[in-house]
Formats: C-alpha cells, structure tokens, sequence
C-alpha cells in the first residue's frame, strides 16, 4: 500500500496546479491519514503507544524509553529521527524526516504488531501534525520535552508552531484508550500550559536548570513515564546507564587520536548553547552551518553570536542549504559575529581543516594537555545533504570525521 500511494500522489503532483492542491490540501491528508490506517487494520488500537513531542530531546527521549522498557522485559518498537527497530529488526532512518508520510508509520505499526511488539515509542513532530500523520495513533502516554524557537517559517509564527504541538496533545485527549498519560517538562512556560490537557494522568519533569543538565532533565522525563508504568526509578536509570552511545547525540567520534572530537545534533540557539557548556575548561574548535535553507532565517546571526562566544575557532560551513544560496546562509551567521570567521563551505575540508587544527595544538602544547575539542554540530545522523533541486548527497558527519582522523593518523606516523 505505501509504494502504491507513493506512486499515485508523484503522479498526481505532476499534473495537478499547486492552487487546486492548496484547497483540497488539509482534507486531503486526513482523508489520507484514515484510508491508510484502516488498511493497515489500524494496528495502534492492539498495543500500548507512547508519544515523545518537543523540540529538542526527542530522539534522545524516545531511544532511553524504548531501551527502559525493553530492560522491563516488553517487546518494544521505536520510530524516531534516528532508527526504526522492533523485535528482529532495526535500521536507520534515511529519509530525511522523523515521521515520514503515504503511509510508512501505519505500515510500521503493523509490521511491529506482527513482529510481537506489546510497546510503541514513536517521536511526533509540528511537521507532521500539520500533516495529520499523528492522528490515529490512538496514544496511551505522550511526553512532551520542552518548547523552543524552531520551524517559524514553515508553520507561519511561533504561534502556529505552539498550536501544532497543542494538537498532539488533543490527540492524546481524544485516544480511546482508558488509562491515558501525559509527561510535561514544567520548567518551559510553553510546556506547562499543556497541563490544562483533559486525561486521566498528568505528571511533570524538572526541565534543565542550565543548559549543560539537558541530558538529565531528558532522564527525568523517562523515569517520569515509566513509573507510571510500573517501572521503577532504579530499573530506569540502570537500563538508561547501560544503553550504547545514541548515535548523532553528543557522540564521541575515537581514531586514536590525542584530542576530542564530537558530532552533535544542536542546530538552535539553545542546543548549541547547551552543548557547548558541557565542554568546559577546553578549547574547542568548532565546525557548524545552518540546517534548512529557506527556514527560520532568524536564528542565523544567533548561532553566530553563540559560537564566537564559546568557542575559540570558529568555522563555518555547509550544511543543508536546499534551494538557498548557501554562501548566503553561511554570511547571515557571521553577521552575528563581531570577529571575521573562517569560512570553508566545502563540510569535509572544513572538517579536515578543525582536526588538523586540532592535532598541531596538541603537539605544540604538549603530551599532557588534552583539552582540546573538536565539535561538529548541525546534523547528527542526518544521511544527506540536502541541495538546490531536490538534489540530496549521501553525507555522514560522524564517517567524515572518522575517515580524516585516519588520513591525519596515518599522515603523522
């Protein structure tokens, strides 16, 4: 069914005005949304489906669930930015998008119902509520991480974006599932407001006090959810302790070499922000575009500002410039900057450049110096860079690093 939608909706954009599509458009994807969960037998209805909504942590949130209620002894499921996996299964997501459409999330389902799966963790986007893809998901719990500036352009004003993030909640509100749960980060003005949601359950979580405890307050939002679930705070924190590096998300990229390097998500203010902080007493040498061409144009001269102020090299590059000019793009982050940066639009020289930087400081300062820290930020496991045209390149930042830490190696031996 999902191949036969992808085939009859190419079809029908190639033939079809874009103003008779801008009418018939909302109709359009609920009227998709129901077809294509019924043909599915609307799986959701048969297992237990917790959302994860935010701006940032999703991912973060949604992979420590699914590994806290395996550790439980459930047969979970996960469909996030990262990876989709159920029992027997698990692959990366490499489509560019945490919830993709025609289908693909209903023939997820089902497939993790026939695979055993009891458990669904499922990462809800603004994007795709706007596309309705979070309706008939039939949510037992959703755990909303916190509300940050993000997507303006695309949902027209933060206000639409706060309305997007309010209509998963109403999709929790009107689940007919009995013993509903809702998991609110009470620390975010924007988040709190959702308290007022009508379910059975409400909990809330300490949000980060400062922006280096991120990852803890994600922690709080987990041991949240799964206490109501039975599950207790130490079987929680033990599975999360032991769960391998979430891959895009702060990891560490190891070739031998005698410095750090990272590869990290952060693409707003204050991800960045945060990640940054968790690098103290260190010099870092930071590399970093601007995600999305043609999207929240606002932010540029914020990232800028935010990382002339925590790093000591700054270097800015490529990132996902779509039909932008990405030169464009990169000269509206350095107008936030009060000193000239380095720019190398090329992602892989600017990467080879930071390391190489990196290895010469360390020599010149001395074997017993390792503060020193290289971080790549702005994509994660993002698969593509995304260009003019619909033209999209494989990329991983995470291989590049690793590929120019071997040719430094070996360069240096």
């Amino acid at each position: 069914m999902y191949q036969f939608i992808e085939l009859v909706v190419g079809l029908l954009k190639k033939i079809v005005p874009e103003p008779v599509v801008a009418i018939f458009r909302k109709p359009y994807h609920w009227t998709l949304a129901f077809l294509l969960a019924l043909s599915y037998g609307f799986p959701a209805r048969k297992m237990t489906v917790i959302g994860v909504t935010g701006t940032k942590g999703k991912s973060s949130v949604a992979d420590m669930l699914y590994a806290v209620f395996a550790a439980a002894g459930h047969q979970t499921a996960l469909a996030s930015t990262i990876r989709f996996a159920y029992p027997g299964h698990d692959e990366p997501n490499l489509f560019k998008m945490t919830m993709p459409g025609r289908g693909f999330l209903q023939q997820f389902l089902r497939k993790a119902e026939g695979a055993g799966a009891k458990i669904i963790v499922l990462e809800i986007t603004s994007e795709g509520a706007k596309l309705y893809r979070h309706l008939f998901l039939f949510l037992d719990a959703l755990v909303v991480t916190n509300i940050q500036r993000e997507h303006i352009e695309s949902h027209g004003s933060f206000e639409n974006y706060i309305a997007a993030k309010r209509a998963i909640v109403r999709a929790l509100e009107h689940s007919p599932k009995k013993n509903r749960v809702l998991v609110v980060n009470d620390s975010n003005e924007w988040t709190k407001s959702f308290l007022d949601a009508d379910v059975p359950t409400k909990r809330t979580f300490e949000g980060a006090a400062t922006p280096g405890e991120f990852q803890e307050a994600n922690v709080r939002a987990v041991v949240a959810l799964a206490q109501e679930f039975g599950i207790s705070e130490d079987i929680a924190r033990n599975a999360i302790a032991k769960m391998p590096q979430i891959k895009g998300r702060v990891e560490p990229v190891e070739c031998g070499q005698d410095f750090t390097a990272i590869v990290d998500y952060a693409h707003t203010p204050d991800s960045l922000t945060a990640l940054y902080e968790s690098f103290p007493n260190t010099r870092k040498i930071c590399v970093l575009g601007n995600t999305g061409g043609g999207r929240d144009a606002w932010k540029r001269p914020q990232m800028g500002t935010i990382a002339e102020k925590y790093c000591d090299t700054v270097i800015l590059t490529n990132e996902d410039p779509y039909d932008e000019n990405p030169e464009k793009i990169v000269n509206e982050m350095a107008a936030g900057m009060q000193k000239k940066p380095r720019i190398i639009m090329d992602r892989r020289e600017a990467i080879r450049t930071a390391l190489s930087e990196a290895h010469t400081l360390r020599q010149a300062r001395g074997a017993g110096d390792q503060n020193i820290t290289v971080l790549v930020t702005g994509k994660g496991t993002d698969p593509y860079i995304m260009e003019a045209h619909g033209e999209k390149r494989a990329w991983s930042d995470a291989q590049v690093v690793r590929e120019e830490l071997e040719k430094l190696r070996k360069e240096t031996v």
